[in-house]
């Protein structure tokens, strides 16, 4: 059955074991809220920022690396399969719950797909990992021996999926709606009304999971460019849009004398603006620092001959994977200091309300981590999980109930869209997250003890 662990675990052990970790991590928060305090600021924001390009550039590299790589194998590969698919599930699951708060709430209308993402895509990298480091911490939990290799090794696996959402579907449902610009006749020129933000006024948010998001602004970055691709195909007129180059190649002057073979070669409009869109999309940014150690660790473990040359204690290059584990150890504590500096910054105004802004909460951070355990104990039952791995399916369950990516926040503002929006309900939502997290993990944690 589902999580079946030794039924004589005291009920007092479960609650202990579930709430430790999360004083744990809140005692970590509030140091970093206190030392970023604007009223005494013993560190300022710049050092925050640079501890973030460590985490993201150096510590988290280091910890997917040694961990994932300790445990993956070909055989693991096979098992673990559920994994990535669990993530596209909970975002399905999570983006019909944000349809649901949009119709019910009514946000304002160019916030309605705002809604959508900030309650489909939750936060599946820094915060689990922190979660799981706290977690096997702690002298009893219910994890057995290698808690944190195989934890992080289940978390770094999934984490490639995330970053590809993140920088497909994410990207384009992030993009400004067309009522955010106009039109100027003469100039054919699409001006952007949404206020720009400086590199010295910048949140620490946008930088607080993948630093220099913002140096990635391209020229279509912050326009309504899908729906200005595909403007033309209902009518309007190309010449409004003069920057997007839709010129077909080898076409150019094949008129109605043309022959019929040569235009029948032609690209259709449709595939040719689909692949406009596609040629547009970051993809390239995909292959960070994070994701690459990721797949390095997976080549390496994969490779009897390499995994034994790199990992283990008799391994030629075991001082150096030491080396990294040293530099790992820093990823939790660094990686809730630096939301505790986001958390002092306070929320943003913005046109939200209130009524989505719980509602969201509510759907993120309580409905869909109950409909996450009905989804690990269907999966379970159909035989679709690996058996006996407790840790399996608390990482699956984890995946359902953190708040939405703080990742999110920075798209807002690579995108020009709900930048303050995205602060204002990431920090509402981390608030209620120490709340909601306690009350999940003793859940998981009674699960483990009597299911």
């Amino acid at each position: 059955m589902l999580w079946s662990m030794d039924p004589q675990v005291d009920i007092h052990g479960d609650w202990v074991s579930a709430v430790a970790p999360q004083l744990k991590l809140l005692c970590l928060t509030v140091i970093g809220l206190l030392l970023a305090n604007p009223r005494v600021q013993v560190v300022p924001r710049a050092t925050f920022k640079l501890l973030s390009k460590l985490v993201f550039a150096l510590f988290l590299p280091c910890l997917i690396f040694v961990h994932l790589g300790k445990s993956v194998t070909f055989d693991n590969i096979l098992h673990w399969w559920f994994i990535p698919v669990n993530v596209l599930v909970s975002t399905v699951i999570g983006c019909i719950l944000g349809y649901i708060v949009a119709l019910i709430c009514r946000p304002p209308p160019h916030l309605f797909r705002f809604t959508v993402i900030m309650t489909g895509f939750g936060n599946t990298g820094n915060l689990p990992i922190a979660i799981i480091g706290s977690v096997c911490h702690t002298s009893d939990h219910p994890f057995g021996p290698a808690c944190d290799t195989k934890g992080i090794a289940y978390v770094s696996f999934a984490q490639w999926v995330a970053v590809i959402l993140v920088y497909t579907l994410v990207y384009h449902m992030m993009e400004p709606p067309m009522q955010f610009y106009e039109i100027v006749g003469e100039g054919d020129e699409i001006q952007e009304e949404p206020e720009q933000v400086s590199n010295y006024s910048r949140s620490l948010l946008h930088e607080a999971e993948w630093p220099g998001m913002f140096d990635k602004v391209t020229e279509h970055s912050k326009t309504p460019f899908i729906a200005r691709v595909f403007m033309s195909i209902s009518g309007s007129s190309q010449n409004t849009f003069p920057d997007i180059d839709f010129t077909e190649e080898g076409t150019s002057g094949a008129g109605p004398s043309s022959p019929k073979s040569i235009r029948c070669l032609a690209e259709p409009r449709v595939v040719r603006r689909i692949r406009v869109v596609a040629e547009k999309t970051p993809i390239q940014h995909v292959l960070q620092p994070p994701t690459i150690a990721s797949l390095l660790a997976i080549i390496i473990g994969m490779v009897p001959v390499l995994k034994n040359f790199v990992f283990g204690a008799d391994a030629p290059l075991s001082f150096f994977t030491d080396s990294l584990d040293i530099l790992a150890a820093a990823v939790v504590p660094s990686v809730m200091l630096i939301l505790g500096g986001m958390l002092a910054e306070g929320p943003k105004d913005n046109a939200l309300g209130i009524r989505t802004t719980i509602g969201i909460i509510v759907a993120r951070l309580l409905v869909l981590p109950c409909i996450g355990i009905g989804v690990v104990t269907l999966a379970d039952k159909l035989h679709l999980l690996v058996e006996e791995d407790h840790m399996y399916r608390f990482v699956l369950s984890l995946q359902y109930s953190t708040p939405s990516a703080i990742l999110l926040a920075a798209i807002a503002g690579l995108r020009g869209y709900g930048v303050k929006e995205a602060s204002a309900l990431l920090f509402w939502q981390h608030i209620c997250a120490v709340f909601s997290l306690s009350l999940y993990l003793i859940v998981y944690f009674k699960l483990m003890s009597f299911i």
